[in-house]
């Protein structure tokens, strides 16, 4: 007999009272049940049942520690293999579970909560997941507090109940995802605001797990050394001026302390150097403010192409290999370092747009070394399949796209006569292209990314002119705005958002190929100058990556 259908003659037994050898009391609630049910869901009631009985009448155990409702729901599942979780009954549904071992609900909530999981409840899911002692959860906890450092001390209430132990355990980790120290310290004063008079001595404890060195001259002596609880303990004062001391005197050009791991990396790969296409990659790490060369097997020899990252891996996308248009398609494997050959596309692709869209790649545009083009393509990773989907309205080559609420975006471009200012949408679910609200003017060579809840298009060129402009589409208004403009005129340049922040690299312009780089805080509305790239590029394309998939590059 099949377990579904060993289920169905119990639950009708059950509902017709029949063979039913126990009786649940819960307050003012009687269950009857079969204990053999109740034993194939929980180790608990398993060992209960089996006790020496003294009589062969039904027996009665009484469960106070319950409500009628979440027992309900308990013999629900040992009857039928399933339960309904709630926001409303998740917690009291886990606490039951776990008093009688049914660990098929607790997992049923877990995955539950792990769909919950966010800024304001972080610290509470930690803590829950470490006194019911599921591990793999409390892990997911930690890591989501440590990779949101910044958002949860703001964000969560309970951060500031932590106790000085898990504070300290927490700021030490070199996974602390802050984009600048002070910010540290900065939490370690919100902390111990909450509950001055008992924190206060805690001071010097927390103190030493802030990296002092990794702060401005400026911000320890203006700020840290001016604080009043610094002042009043002897222990961090003298850590504050030790620091301040080895920051005077050394002129080293590197960290002078072991930096914070950012929580992702930006990967610079392939492009055009030194008049042919290379096979470089660099690795930027916003941390230690450095481009690393990342060593690597195999060729993916291209420039013009496009670059996602996917799934864990890095595909490389159509180009140009200094002979052929290609339509080809590689892997990257971060772990190995290897490139592997995947599904070609349908049709050879230069300067094409790649984006990437509920798990899928687009490949958009281009040119197939004839003709402009306004055929795109789609890529499932699972089929390792290309499949045509609807023309574009407009042939395009060089143009710029992006994602944003399920939908492509793709804009301007050269369509082999003239420089394009049009704009195209495209749905998935109808499988069709729609023109949006047009760009003031046109550009080619330009790059588009989705980014606070706005498509940025930044840069390009047009007849004699690169741009620095930066524009972005808002798709609920389908109108544009002006954005403060980039500081260098640039084409075929490359850009991502990391770290909430817009990366602009490399490029071409009248004087050349470009090396620089910089990156616009919308906050502060301003572009800031990045570290060069250490050799001039064009035509290359960047990829964020999470630092989980990229540890073998660092």
């Amino acid at each position: 007999m099949s377990a579904m259908l060993c289920n169905s003659v119990f639950k009708e037994l059950l509902l017709e009272g029949h063979l039913c050898d126990i009786a649940i009391r819960v307050h003012d609630a009687e269950f009857k049940a079969h204990s053999i049910v109740l034993c194939g869901c929980s180790s608990y009631f398993r060992d209960l049942f089996c006790m020496k009985r003294s009589s062969s009448e039904p027996q009665f155990y009484s469960f106070p520690e319950v409500t009628p409702t979440i027992m309900s729901l308990i013999l629900e599942y040992a009857y039928t293999g399933s339960v309904v979780v709630t926001e409303g009954n998740v917690l009291d549904l886990l606490a039951g579970a776990d008093s009688f071992t049914v660990k098929g609900i607790m997992q049923v909530c877990w995955n539950f909560l792990e769909q919950q999981l966010c800024l304001k409840n972080s610290v509470d899911m930690w803590i829950l997941a470490d006194f019911h002692k599921c591990p793999d959860m409390k892990q997911k906890a930690y890591l989501y507090i440590l990779e949101h450092f910044e958002e949860v001390v703001e964000s969560c209430v309970k951060f500031l109940q932590l106790s000085v132990q898990q504070l300290s355990d927490f700021i030490e980790k070199d996974q602390l995802n802050v984009r600048q120290e002070s910010a540290v310290f900065e939490a370690i004063l919100r902390w111990i605001d909450y509950a001055p008079e008992e924190r206060s001595a805690h001071m010097a404890t927390l103190l030493s797990k802030v990296r002092l060195l990794l702060m401005s001259s400026k911000y320890l002596v203006d700020t840290v050394s001016k604080n009043a609880l610094v002042r009043t303990s002897l222990a961090s004062m003298t850590m504050v001026i030790n620091a301040m001391k080895t920051l005077r005197e050394s002129n080293l050009k590197r960290p002078l302390t072991r930096t914070r791991l950012p929580s992702a990396l930006l990967l610079a790969i392939g492009g055009w150097e030194n008049n042919s296409p290379t096979n470089r990659i660099d690795l930027y790490n916003a941390r230690t403010e450095q481009w690393v060369r990342v060593n690597h097997n195999g060729e993916a020899l291209r420039a013009f192409h496009g670059c996602i990252f996917l799934d864990g891996f890095v595909y490389c996308i159509g180009g140009f290999d200094s002979v052929n248009y290609l339509s080809s398609v590689q892997k990257f494997n971060l772990a190995t370092k290897t490139w592997q050959e995947v599904g070609s596309m349908h049709i050879a692709r230069c300067y094409v747009t790649v984006v990437t869209l509920n798990g899928c790649i687009y490949a958009i545009g281009g040119s197939d070394g004839h003709d402009k083009l306004n055929t795109a393509e789609r890529y499932q990773s699972d089929t390792n399949q290309w499949t045509l989907i609807a023309p574009m309205h407009e042939h395009r080559g060089i143009a710029s796209a992006a994602t944003l609420h399920g939908k492509v975006y793709v804009f301007g471009g050269f369509d082999g006569d003239e420089v394009l200012s049009s704009a195209e949408c495209y749905n998935p679910h109808t499988n069709q292209w729609t023109f949006i609200a047009p760009m003031e003017s046109g550009c080619s060579a330009a790059q588009a990314v989705a980014y606070k809840d706005q498509i940025y298009v930044v840069g390009g060129y047009r007849g004699v002119w690169h741009l620095n402009r930066v524009i972005a589409y808002d798709p609920k208004s389908n109108r544009w705005n002006t954005m403060n403009p980039m500081m260098h005129r640039r084409s075929g340049f490359s850009m991502a958002v990391l770290e909430d922040q817009l990366y602009v690299a490399g490029g071409f312009n009248r004087h050349g190929t470009l090396r620089n780089v910089e990156r616009y805080d919308e906050k502060a509305d301003q572009w800031h100058v990045v570290k060069h790239l250490d050799t001039p590029r064009s035509g290359f394309s960047c990829c964020v990556v999470q630092r989980n998939a990229a540890t073998y590059l660092l």
